[in-house]
């Protein structure tokens, strides 16, 4: 059963950070979002770090070692964000939407609800009619997974964020049970018709990311990592 979408967010003036990271280590952009958000003031101005990420599983607080079947010569890294295990690598678009959820005036379930739409809007400009899964958070394709989320508050801020499957090779999921789901089948755009270019499909997500939270992108520099 699919989940009612969001209210429709109301507009702001409010800015946030758009930074584009390129290619990086998990282990690296990690603990960059960890510091800035135990740093950051009230007033900081939320963020939204893009990132293509080198490939890695990660295991959520939830996440299992024997849902790793196969893993390889592709690391394994056990995490602090919510959810199970999943695969990051080239061709997916990783966001991390590092935001103040008190200031947005919303709770983390309303806020996923939010991010989900943003994806489900993005396949939808492609003419791909994306749904939630009832308890099973993400978004699928026909039953097929094409963006995972896993989430961390602190302090009502978050950091991790959203995995979006554009483009590359997706057989490493193969290697796992994907977000603790033995069998369940994962997608990406070039797969279902759409662009396999980060690069083509990145500036309708942010469109989309910014219209969910009320935010205003502005692109911004990346941030230092060490």
């Amino acid at each position: 059963m699919d989940l009612v979408a969001p209210a429709r967010p109301e507009s702001t003036t409010r800015d946030w950070h758009v930074r584009e990271l390129g290619r990086q280590d998990f282990r690296v952009v990690w603990p960059a979002m960890e510091r800035f958000t135990d740093e950051r003031p009230d007033d900081q101005v939320d963020e939204l770090w893009l990132v293509e990420h080198d490939p890695v599983f990660t295991l959520g607080q939830a996440g299992k070692p024997e849902h790793v079947l196969a893993p390889g010569d592709i690391p394994v890294v056990r995490t602090n964000r919510g959810g199970q295990v999943t695969y990051h690598g080239p061709g997916q678009v990783v966001a991390y939407p590092l935001v103040d959820l008190r200031r947005l005036h919303l709770g983390v379930r309303e806020f996923v609800s939010r991010i989900e739409q943003a994806l489900i809007d993005t396949l939808a400009r492609w003419d791909i009619h994306a749904a939630r899964k009832d308890g099973a958070p993400g978004v699928y394709v026909d039953g097929a997974k094409v963006g995972a989320l896993g989430l961390r508050v602190r302090r009502g801020c978050t950091f991790h964020g959203l995995a979006f499957n554009v483009g590359g090779d997706i057989s490493p999921f193969d290697r796992i049970n994907p977000c603790g789901y033995a069998g369940l089948a994962v997608t990406s755009m070039l797969k279902l018709g759409g662009p396999g270019d980060p690069a083509v499909v990145k500036p309708a997500l942010v469109a989309e990311l910014s219209r969910q939270l009320g935010l205003r992108p502005q692109a911004a520099p990346a941030p230092a990592l060490d």
